[in-house]
């Protein structure tokens, strides 16, 4: 389980990283922007019967964050079979 050459761990730490930081960013969108930044303009919109800022505040972030660590996991194995580092 270790990598193949220098070049190899480089290049997997880099789109890690790349991977990380995309991450990161949607949960803040997520958290911050649509929990409190845009809460009053989303709260015009209706969703299942509550205003759409309240809803991700309340509810709809923690969705986000629950399908970010699948996003995560599923990308990392690929990743990680890329490079040839994976668990089996």
């Amino acid at each position: 389980m270790a990598f193949r050459n220098d070049e190899d761990k480089v290049a997997y730490w880099k789109e890690n990283l790349s991977l990380l930081t995309k991450l990161l960013v949607v949960w803040f969108a997520v958290s911050f922007g649509a929990g409190i930044l845009f809460a009053d303009a989303l709260n015009a919109i209706q969703f299942f019967g509550f205003k759409l800022g309240f809803w991700f505040a309340q509810q709809g972030a923690i969705y986000v964050f629950v399908a970010l660590i699948f996003i995560y996991m599923a990308k990392m194995n690929a990743l990680d079979k890329k490079y040839g580092v994976n668990e089996d």
